[in-house]
C-alpha cells in the first residue's frame, strides 16, 4: 500500500479541499488551460523543477532551506516539511503545519493525514497545497494549483496576518512561473 493510500483517500479529479480546510483565512487559486489532455498536462506538471520556475523557485528555496539541489515540485510536495494527504491519478494534496511566517524552518514533521487533520497547536498554522489537472468537455485541459492556510489561536492569526502581504505580493508567481512552466512543457513550447 502506498504512503498516500495509508494517509488519505484517493482523489480522481478536483480534490475536495473543504474536507481539509473548509474555512481558510488565506486562499490562493490559479488555473491555466492547455490544449493537451489532462493526463499529458499532469505528466508534464510532475516533471517541473524549481529551476524551471525562475523567481518562484528561488522564493521556495528561500522559504524552505536545506532542499536538495534542484527538486521537482512533485518531489517537494511529497517530502518533509510536506506530507501527502491524498493523491489521485491526476491530483496531489499535501499539507504542512508550523509557524510559516518565521524565517527559520519551523515545520513539525507529521506522521499521518489524521495527525494533520487533528493539528491544533496554538501559534501555528495548517497549510494545504493542492495541484490537479482535469479534462475540459470542449477539449484540452486545465491545471489548477490551490493553497489554503488556517491559523490556529491568536498567535497563529497574528502570524498569518503578518505573512499575508508577502503572499499577496508573490502569489502570482504560482501561475506565471509555476503553472505556465507545466503548460509550456506539456505543449512543447
Amino acid at each position: 500500500m502506498s504512503q498516500a493510500a495509508r494517509n488519505g483517500a484517493a482523489v480522481s479529479a478536483a480534490p475536495d479541499l473543504d474536507k481539509w480546510l473548509p474555512d481558510p483565512a488565506l486562499r490562493v487559486i490559479h488555473h491555466r488551460e492547455s490544449s493537451v489532455s489532462a493526463a499529458d498536462l499532469w505528466r508534464a506538471a510532475r516533471e517541473v523543477r524549481l529551476s524551471d520556475t525562475g523567481r518562484l523557485g528561488r522564493l521556495v528555496r528561500w522559504r524552505i532551506p536545506g532542499l536538495a539541489r534542484d527538486p521537482g515540485y512533485d518531489e517537494l510536495f511529497r517530502q518533509p516539511p510536506f506530507m501527502v494527504l491524498e493523491e489521485g491519478e491526476r491530483a496531489l494534496v499535501s499539507g504542512l503545519v508550523g509557524r510559516i511566517w518565521t524565517l527559520r524552518r519551523d515545520y513539525p514533521r507529521l506522521g499521518s493525514a489524521a495527525e494533520f487533520d487533528e493539528w491544533s497547536r496554538g501559534g501555528t498554522a495548517r497549510v494545504v497545497i493542492a495541484n490537479w489537472a482535469v479534462d475540459r468537455s470542449e477539449g484540452g485541459s486545465v491545471l489548477t494549483a490551490e493553497a489554503r492556510v488556517e491559523p490556529i489561536g491568536v498567535q497563529g492569526r497574528v502570524g498569518v496576518a503578518a505573512v499575508r502581504p508577502v503572499v499577496r505580493a508573490f502569489q502570482n508567481l504560482v501561475g506565471s512561473d509555476g503553472i505556465n512552466a507545466a503548460v509550456r512543457r506539456a505543449e512543447g513550447t
